[in-house]
């Protein structure tokens, strides 16, 4: 017991400021904005299953490196593991990480950058919706009137169709089911990452991604022919390999120890803000009336669910 209280107090005297933690989830705000634009460049090119699979194979490559560091530094974040924490690290982490970029990245080769950054800001409510059904956090009534608001934001992207912007209800229902896993991830990941470390969760879910999706990498990339892969593609694949599927993701589940997964969720509703700004100055896209009135409902609502 002495052990166990003199660990604690270790591990609470790391504990980070308020301001790193804000400093942090900034960071990866702009990494996972610029992700945005970094994927649609690559699946302009190159079919968006087979930028997913190779995206996850690379960051299960550059995965070994980091881990084999901590290990070596003995970094707190990696905490010892067993072969019987093997089901529940998998299931959290290849569902909710690994299966979370691939649709996230089928979705969207399907819509632009604009609709998918502002679909994947309704996370906050589906981790409220989570934490309400496990009896985590209280559903007042003032959040179900944001829930529904931002419901009917996305229904108004979807009116929106016709005016530019190459958006497809496909595509948008795709990053809603990756927005949905990322939210499963933010609430049943607070508690393994907590006991596990945020480092295990991460590595174990991009190897074993990458073993899962190595075979159709290999077919895929040989079908479609390497040299048929321009260098900008490369670039967005490799940038979504490392910067959103290593930093982000490490950031996240870091911020998860010290946050509520609601809290740290509510990043998620800035970055169509940032995003859409890239895609405008970067892509070309001219988002119209309705995707306007529809953002601002989304927003909207997801502010009032967020509100304490």
């Amino acid at each position: 017991m002495g052990d166990q209280g003199d660990a604690g107090s270790s591990q609470q005297a790391r504990a980070p400021t308020r301001s790193q933690l804000h400093g942090l989830l900034g960071l990866m705000l702009l990494i996972w904005a610029a992700n945005y634009l970094f994927a649609k460049l690559a699946v302009r090119e190159v079919p968006g299953f087979l930028v997913a699979c190779l995206r996850t194979v690379l960051s299960g490559l550059f995965m070994l490196p980091v881990y084999r560091l901590a290990a070596r530094k003995r970094d707190p974040a990696l905490r010892p593991w067993t072969g019987r924490d093997l089901p529940r690290l998998a299931a959290v982490g290849v569902l909710g990480i690994v299966g979370n970029q691939v649709l996230f990245v089928v979705g969207l080769s399907h819509t632009s950058v604009a609709h998918g950054s502002l679909v994947v800001a309704t996370g906050p409510v589906m981790v409220l919706l989570g934490t309400a059904a496990l009896g985590h956090e209280r559903l007042s009534r003032s959040r179900a009137v944001g829930m529904v608001m931002a419901a009917a934001g996305v229904a108004t992207l979807q009116l929106g169709h016709k005016d530019g912007i190459a958006a497809g209800l496909a595509g948008d229902a795709t990053m809603l089911a990756s927005a949905a896993l990322f939210a499963g991830f933010s609430i049943f990941g607070k508690e393994i990452s907590a006991e596990l470390g945020s480092l295990a969760v991460n590595a174990i879910a991009f190897w074993g991604g990458a073993l899962l999706l190595l075979p159709y990498a290999a077919w895929g990339l040989w079908r479609f022919g390497p040299g048929n892969v321009s260098a900008s593609a490369w670039v967005g694949i490799l940038y979504m390999s490392v910067a959103p599927s290593i930093v982000g993701y490490l950031i996240y589940s870091h911020a998860l120890r010290w946050l509520p997964a609601s809290r740290v969720a509510s990043v998620t509703y800035l970055q169509p803000v940032l995003a859409t700004l890239l895609a405008v100055v970067f892509l070309g896209e001219r988002p119209g009336i309705a995707f306007l009135t529809g953002a601002a409902i989304i927003l909207a609502g997801v502010l009032v669910v967020q509100r304490r």
